[in-house]
C-alpha cells in the first residue's frame, strides 16, 4: 500500500486546489495594488473599480469588484493581506483538516474587501476541490459507475492541462498582454474567465474520479 501522505500530495484534489488557489490569490493581489494606488479616498459605493488609470482601465475595464470598507487605501491593504494569506494557505496548508472550507472562507472575505469578482469565485471553486482531499468520496463511488469513473479519470489530465493554461493566461498572461502589447480585447478576457469556471467544475468532477482510481490502485 502506498504512503498516505504521497497519495494526498499528488492527488488531483490537492493539485487543483493549490494551483487555482494561488492563481486566485494572484488575481486578488492585482486588485489590491490598484486600490492602494488610488490612495486614501472613499469609494462611491459598494461597487468599485480597482484601477482608475493605465492599461487595465482602458483595456480590461478597470477590474471591478465590491468592498464593504469605506476607504480604498484600507480596502487595498486588506485585499493584499487576504490574497497573500489565501495563496499561502493554498500552497502549504490546504491539505489540513477543514482546509477546503478555510480556503472558501478566505475567498469570500477577499470578495468582500475588494479582491474583485473573478478571483474569489476561482478561489471558492478551488476550495470546493479541496473538500475532496483525504475525503472518502462516497457520493462519487455510489452514483458513478466503475466504467464512468474510469472514463472521467482518464479525462482529468487533459482537462487539468487545458484549465491550467487558461487560468495562467487569465490571471498572468492577460496583464502581460495588456501592459506590454497594449492588447485591447475585453471579450477575450471575459470568455477566458467563463472558460476557467467551466473547466474548474470539470476538474472537480473528473478529479474525484481520478483520485478514486488512484486510491483503488494503492489498496
Amino acid at each position: 500500500m502506498k504512503d498516505k501522505n504521497a497519495l494526498t500530495t499528488f492527488s488531483a484534489a490537492r493539485i487543483v486546489t493549490s494551483i487555482f488557489g494561488i492563481l486566485a490569490g494572484l488575481g486578488g493581489l492585482i486588485h489590491g495594488i490598484g486600490e492602494v494606488l488610488q490612495g486614501n479616498v472613499a469609494p462611491d459605493g459598494f461597487w468599485i473599480y480597482s484601477w482608475t488609470k493605465g492599461p487595465i482601465v482602458t483595456n480590461m475595464g478597470g477590474e471591478p469588484g465590491i468592498t464593504i470598507i469605506p476607504n480604498l487605501l484600507v480596502t487595498g491593504i486588506l485585499t493584499l493581506i487576504v490574497s497573500l494569506s489565501l495563496m499561502i494557505w493554498a500552497a502549504a496548508f490546504v491539505q489540513r483538516k477543514n482546509g477546503g472550507w478555510i480556503l472558501i472562507l478566505l475567498s469570500v472575505i477577499m470578495l468582500l474587501v475588494g479582491g474583485g469578482v473573478g478571483p474569489p469565485i476561482m478561489g471558492i471553486l478551488a476550495g470546493v476541490s479541496g473538500l475532496g482531499i483525504n475525503a472518502p468520496l462516497t457520493w462519487c463511488r455510489k452514483h458513478l459507475s466503475l466504467n464512468l469513473r474510469r472514463l472521467l479519470a482518464g479525462l482529468w489530465p487533459w482537462i487539468f492541462g487545458i484549465g491550467v493554461i487558461n487560468g495562467v493566461f487569465l490571471v498572468i498572461g492577460s496583464v502581460i498582454l495588456v501592459y506590454f502589447f497594449d492588447l485591447n480585447n475585453p471579450d477575450l478576457f471575459t470568455n477566458s474567465f467563463f472558460f476557467s469556471i467551466l473547466f474548474l467544475l470539470l476538474m472537480i468532477l473528473t478529479g474525484r474520479a481520478y483520485d478514486i482510481q488512484r486510491q483503488a490502485k494503492s489498496d
